[in-house]
């Protein structure tokens, strides 16, 4: 597996990270057995990088984490946790906290809970409105002097907040969604992270699965079904696009999948991908994205079958993309 620095200051990870959250039910049901194994087959792969958040399942995401990771050597798994979204007893999303306090209780109760004395990479989930970056990184800083953190990351924050933190404590890659068919980092955030020397961490590298070539309606407890990409003729529109995808890659010898991710990863090197694979089979086509190499041609074709801004319908719906901060450039 192809290895990456992450940012100027961040540590050395696989090119593909792990995406962990399918395992806790955000996309239906998951079996327990088949994500533990699963994740032990990344490892072997060579994957170092197990992506997760607290309130992923309310805890339980961190817990199955720890158990695939009983009796394996720490130092060989980079793990990252974000924190911060808060959730009812019924699974309901019910506003965010990221002041000092609620930063520290979250990660004394991640530490226990993964069963570890640190945590590689801690982060913010979203921008709290209510709290000065300054504070949260601050506060951060002081864990990582603590040695319960070794790095800061941000997620789905804009330029201006990038600096800001950045001036108080070195960030080591930003978390945002990064494919195909959501670009709109390349305009500014992008580059601002390239200027002040932070990695990107690229999730959603298959849009929630609708480039993935396997894509099926979403049924119960999927929240894939309040996604405007993926109603009516906003559904219809993108998968014509996965059509034409379809036949580029295939062209090429590889899915659609493969394509997809091959794309993002081949963005520059201070990108590593996060693909959210919670089955072993999905986790083989997607190691397979990483053997192929992308000519400019073939990266040119991949563009053309699916071009910037072509995608209909917004990431997410209207109240959540008004509290992305990253949206702002």
């Amino acid at each position: 597996m192809q290895q990456r620095k992450l940012g100027r200051t961040g540590p050395q990870v696989s090119a593909l990270g792990l995406g962990c959250m399918g395992m806790s039910g955000m996309y239906g049901a998951a079996e327990r057995a088949e994500s533990i194994a699963t994740i032990h087959a990344a490892l072997e792969a060579g994957v170092t990088l197990l992506d997760t958040g607290d309130f992923y399942g309310m805890g339980h995401n961190e817990l199955l984490i720890a158990e695939a990771l009983k009796g394996r050597p720490r130092d060989r798994v980079v793990i990252s946790v974000k924190f911060g979204a808060q959730r009812d007893p019924a699974g309901g999303w019910i506003g965010f906290d990221a002041r000092p306090a609620a930063m520290k209780t979250a990660l004394a109760y991640s530490l226990v809970r993964l069963g570890v004395d640190h945590i590689d990479i801690y982060r913010p989930a979203r921008l709290d409105p209510a709290v000065p970056i300054e504070e949260t990184v601050g506060a951060m800083a002081e864990m990582v002097k603590a040695g319960m953190i070794r790095h800061i990351g941000l997620s789905e924050v804009g330029s201006e907040t990038l600096r800001r933190a950045a001036a108080v404590h070195p960030i080591t890659d930003l978390q945002i969604e990064y494919s195909l068919i959501s670009r709109g980092i390349e305009d500014a955030v992008l580059p601002t992270c390239r200027a002040l020397g932070i990695g990107i961490t690229a999730y959603g590298a298959l849009s929630r699965g609708l480039l993935s070539g396997h894509y099926r309606p979403a049924g119960a407890g999927d929240f894939r079904a309040h996604s405007p990409r993926f109603q009516g003729e906003n559904l219809a529109r993108n998968l014509a696009l996965v059509e034409a995808l379809a036949a580029v890659a295939k062209a090429r010898g590889l899915t659609v999948a493969q394509a997809a991710l091959a794309w993002v990863a081949a963005q520059g090197q201070d990108i590593v991908t996060l693909a959210g694979a919670r089955r072993r089979d999905q986790l083989a086509e997607t190691l397979g994205a990483f053997e192929a190499a992308l000519a400019p041609a073939d990266i040119a074709a991949i563009e053309a079958a699916v071009p910037k801004g072509s995608a209909a319908g917004e990431r997410y719906a209207a109240a959540q993309m008004a509290h992305l901060d990253s949206e702002k450039g």
